[in-house]
């Protein structure tokens, strides 16, 4: 297994001109643990990532890895794609047909000189020993994808590109592919760039977020922070369903199955969230006091001026509006649960009608209530 490496860094100064689009990028990114690119249909992720891995030649500009000059178009330098050392994993795994997945797996490690991977164990992280022999047209989408991640592992790049890998997946695939790309992570410490137009997905494994729109950077912050910061975004764009609008997450696990099958979360000293019971963990490893990444959509959560007492619904949180925001008839409400040091801010979705019925403002003290079913998470 690698050790982890410090001062992980990406800088990009890039100009890249299509006759409908462009791409200017100017930022520097911290690699530590995997860091998710975001953005509408059409707004320069993948473009990005070919910039990156060197499947693009005309650019103007500078990508700098670890210290190391990629491309630097001033002076005429550009390595190969081949020579960057650089993993990429498309949508579609892209792999040998005529291989089986064994062999596909041979072919990217004996391409790596001076190798550090143990083959076995990379096999066995991937979940790959019952598939070796298996032709690739006998596997599934998710099975694929397992495939040519670990692929791109052997070959022992310094950075992972993932393209869209969950794109064509059902749900159970995506889960299981999100828990093993984390767990790859976390044991390898193999700095990832992600990139997805599904924000739950990134929500659930990835510790910064860099948001494009229209070829340029329209955000980068720690994950929870830039889904927040989404939230308001949302009021203002002019793309349909661009994200839905949701408090963002990571709580202690206080109790795996409270005994009427709720799964309970740390909020504060006071406070706790419940959900549905997750899972135990197939490790035999206990969950209880790791930390849960969760969200709840901002339609899911409703207001009250008084504490309910006589509800079925479980979550009831007291809180204070910090701001009100309204576009047409719809009406963004941010809210905070703070306690001691411990703050966390709520986004609240309701009709222009219903806060003029409660006359909400700022400062005002609520209660928030949803439903257990209303948090959400993919990897347990």
């Amino acid at each position: 297994m690698t050790s982890p490496s410090l001062d992980l860094a990406l800088s990009i100064d890039i100009q890249l001109c299509f006759e409908k689009f462009n791409l200017v990028i100017k930022q520097d990114l911290s690699l530590q643990g995997i860091t998710g690119i975001f953005g509408h249909s059409g707004s320069g992720k993948s473009t990005l990532l070919r910039a990156i891995a060197g499947l693009e030649k005309d650019i103007n500009g500078t990508i700098v890895l670890n210290g190391t000059s990629l491309i630097n178009s001033k002076n005429k330098h550009f390595i190969k794609a081949e020579l960057r050392n650089i993993g990429l994993v498309f949508q579609d795994s892209r792999l040998f047909p005529h291989l089986n997945v064994l062999d596909n797996l041979k072919f990217s490690a004996k391409r790596c000189k001076n190798r550090r991977l143990n083959f076995n164990e990379i096999i066995k992280l991937a979940e790959l020993d019952n598939l070796l022999h298996k032709h690739i047209d006998e596997l599934s989408g998710g099975q694929k994808q397992r495939v040519a991640l670990a692929r791109a592992i052997l070959a022992e790049p310094k950075l992972l590109l993932l393209d869209e890998p969950l794109s064509a997946l059902d749900r159970q695939a995506k889960t299981r592919l999100l828990k093993l790309i984390l767990n790859i992570q976390n044991k390898l410490q193999l700095p990832m760039l992600y990139v997805s137009h599904s924000l739950n997905e990134l929500q659930q494994v990835c510790d910064k977020l860099l948001v494009l729109s229209q070829g340029k950077v329209i955000g980068y912050d720690g994950i929870h922070s830039m889904i927040h910061q989404l939230n308001t975004t949302q009021l203002n764009s002019t793309q349909n369903n661009f994200i839905n609008q949701q408090t963002s997450l990571s709580l202690p696990i206080k109790t795996l199955n409270n005994g009427h099958g709720l799964t309970t979360l740390t909020l504060n000293e006071d406070a706790e969230i419940y959900l549905p019971a997750l899972e135990e963990n197939i490790t035999g490893e206990s969950l209880t006091g790791k930390n849960l990444r969760c969200f709840i959509l901002a339609n899911d959560i409703s207001l009250s001026l008084t504490e309910p007492v006589n509800s079925s619904i479980v979550n009831h949180l007291f809180a204070t509006i910090s701001t009100i925001s309204t576009v047409g008839n719809k009406v963004l409400i941010t809210a905070r649960c703070a306690k001691g040091d411990t703050e966390q801010e709520f986004f609240v979705s309701i009709s222009a009608f219903s806060q003029q019925k409660l006359a909400l403002k700022e400062l005002q003290d609520v209660y928030l209530q949803f439903k257990a079913g209303a948090v959400r998470t993919y990897l347990y």
